[in-house]
């Protein structure tokens, strides 16, 4: 999900989202410290398009603040509660996703399909050793996704690879080799393994990795405190060769105004899982310690209509909700120009499969379909609340852009603390968003699929859901490329999310990082460094 998936259930839990606690702009100026200078208000400093890169220092320590977590966090990749900022350094995948979304090479080296799609063989990197000297063989990748499918370990990447992964027909016919048979046919499944609840861990460990953190990363585990503080040091015998780095300290921070402080203030260098709002990054890189990276299209913001209910049972209602706004507008209100459209289609521009498909504004067409419809002057609420600082300003431009077509919305402000208990998939109309960086096929069967867990708008249809089936099926990558941009085509004309748009996560950082990169949600833990 949308970001990072919780425990499948009903509803399920909380994805790893921005922990934000105040509302848009709340930090303001007010909250530099003493010695954290800034420019005036007029100063309006540009936000860097990229983080800065360059030579780094020979070693040492970056400090992290990251929202608080459960008690109950681990170590553990697979689990719903693991310890995010942890897993990059300390584990590997089979395979992960590049900056353009395509799936590279990890601990596999290569891997083909029989002609069917239905046997995947996975080529192994020789020479690899967890942090205990383990080597690491094809019997470690087959107890890693064997872990993930077992439902009693109810990990959420469970049930994507659940329907098609068996454990007994997951082989090891060499200790470089790895034979994964399929119960149906899928040409997408290597994409499913880049999905961080995928990184390997040590054959027969699932009782003590969550305490050990025992991976083949560029970290190993020093301490771990769950939910608190804790830090990983750099493993000199990584396959790749030694991080930048020599060790990471993570630190559990309360809200995002304590974050900043303590990044303007230089007690940290990096501010994770927060994406800052405009004007709390503009005060950031006003500052003389600290600025902003830009991570692109990083977030997709939705507005689901849960088709479940009245009056988005009715698809003319749906598709009026569309033709009534300018997605233009919403960005410029919520992000101040810093994201794309999303044209109600959720899959990121520019990655694989995505389609240029969108319906044209029309508020004219919007009136007529909701009078056809029986809902002429139709009037809803709308829920957002201060979880995340664009949910509001984004409400709101909605609002002030569909009025055109005759819609009355009225924005109801909530509670932050129980918004994703009491007010995701529970209200007909609110704010919601997910972190980019998962494949298309996880995305469109994950979230808009009938019967997912996920699904956020209750949308069903089969005749989606039968051309996803027909894409996975399809050897060729262009008419696989097409059923999957028809499906994408359903989902803006038929299905109950409107995506205005695509938002580049602002994140904070010290001037003294170099080599800052996300992909999907993760970074660089390899080469990010310090100033020499």
């Amino acid at each position: 999900m949308p970001r990072s998936p919780g425990a499948e259930g009903a509803p399920p839990r909380i994805p790893r989202r921005t922990a934000l606690l105040g509302g848009a702009g709340a930090l303001g100026a007010a909250v530099l410290l003493p010695g954290c200078a800034a420019s005036g208000p007029q100063a309006a400093p540009a936000l860097p398009e990229a983080a800065a890169t360059g030579a780094t220092a020979d070693g040492g320590v970056l400090r992290m603040a990251r929202p608080p977590a459960s008690q109950a966090e681990t170590l553990d990749p697979a689990s719903s509660l693991s310890a995010y900022e942890y897993l990059g350094a300390l584990y590997s995948r089979l395979v992960r996703m590049d900056a353009e979304g395509q799936t590279v090479p990890d601990l596999a080296t290569g891997w083909e399909s029989d002609d069917d799609g239905l046997v995947w063989t996975f080529r192994l990197r020789d020479g690899v050793r967890f942090h205990d000297g383990r080597g690491f063989t094809s019997a470690d990748a087959a107890y890693t996704l064997r872990r993930i499918v077992d439902p009693d370990l109810a990990s959420p990447q469970g049930t994507v690879l659940g329907p098609l992964v068996e454990p007994g027909r997951v082989h090891t016919p060499e200790p470089g080799v790895l034979v994964v048979e399929l119960t149906t046919p899928n040409f997408e499944f290597p994409a499913l393994l880049t999905n961080y609840h995928c990184y390997v861990v040590p054959d027969g460990d699932g009782d003590t990795v969550g305490a050990t953190g025992i991976g083949t990363g560029p970290f190993r585990l020093d301490s771990f405190s769950p939910g608190g503080r804790g830090r990983v040091v750099a493993y000199d015998d990584h396959w790749e060769g030694p991080p930048a780095l020599d060790a990471i300290e993570m630190f559990s921070m309360t809200d995002i105004q304590a974050r900043t402080n303590a990044l303007l203030a230089g007690q940290v260098d990096l501010i994770s899982q927060t994406n800052l709002d405009f004007a709390t990054a503009r005060v950031v890189e006003a500052s003389e310690r600290a600025t902003i990276a830009r991570s692109v299209n990083a977030q997709w913001y939705v507005l689901p209509m849960l088709t479940t209910a009245e009056p988005f049972t009715d698809a003319r209602v749906r598709r009026a909700m569309k033709l009534a706004y300018d997605p233009r507008h919403v960005i410029d209100v919520a992000l101040q120009g810093t994201g794309v459209p999303g044209n109600d289609n959720p899959v990121p521009p520019g990655t694989p499969y995505w389609t240029d498909y969108a319906l044209e504004r029309d508020p004219d067409r919007a009136r007529a379909l909701l009078a056809e419809a029986g809902h002429e002057g139709l009037s809803l609420e709308l829920y957002t609340s201060a979880y995340d600082p664009v949910f509001t300003p984004m409400a709101l431009a909605y609002r002030d852009s569909a009025a055109e077509a005759g819609i009355d919305i009225t924005v109801r402000n909530t509670s932050a603390d129980s918004y994703y208990t009491q007010i995701w998939m529970q209200k007909p109309l609110m704010a919601t968003y997910w972190y980019t960086g998962r494949p298309a096929d996880q995305l469109l069967n994950q979230v808009f699929r009938s019967g997912s867990s996920y699904n956020e708008t209750a949308w069903s249809d089969g005749a989606f859901d039968d051309l996803l089936d027909a894409a996975r099926a399809t050897a060729d990558e262009d008419r696989r490329r097409t059923l999957y941009q028809d499906a994408q085509r359903m989902v803006v004309d038929e299905g109950g999310a409107m995506t205005p748009m695509f938002a580049d996560r602002l994140v904070g950082l010290s001037r003294d990082v170099l080599n800052y990169h996300e992909s999907g949600f993760e970074f660089d833990y390899l080469n990010i460094g310090l100033r020499p």
